[in-house]
């Protein structure tokens, strides 16, 4: 199955608030998740905040090109 996210909010330091094209919404704590080049940046709150979702790939992305694939995000992250 494929999943999509269509809108993306924070819902901590780390985590996010993500809404799914099947009307789920979960909570993602990415705390763990975040090493490597790529991501440093997202340890800055004010970065992290700055979450968007991509409209081309429709997944969540940040201002430095960094992203998290949808299927990682659903299964990762806790209903609401």
């Amino acid at each position: 199955m494929l999943i999509h996210v269509i809108a993306v909010g924070c819902a901590g330091p780390r985590a996010l608030r993500v809404w799914f094209d099947d009307n789920t919404v979960k909570d993602v704590d990415l705390s763990n998740e975040l090493w490597g080049e790529v991501f440093e940046p997202l340890h800055d709150p004010d970065f992290f905040k700055q979450v968007f979702v991509n409209d081309e790939t429709r997944t969540v992305e940040w201002p430095n090109g960094a992203d998290v694939a949808p299927t990682f995000l659903y299964e990762k992250g806790v209903a609401h």
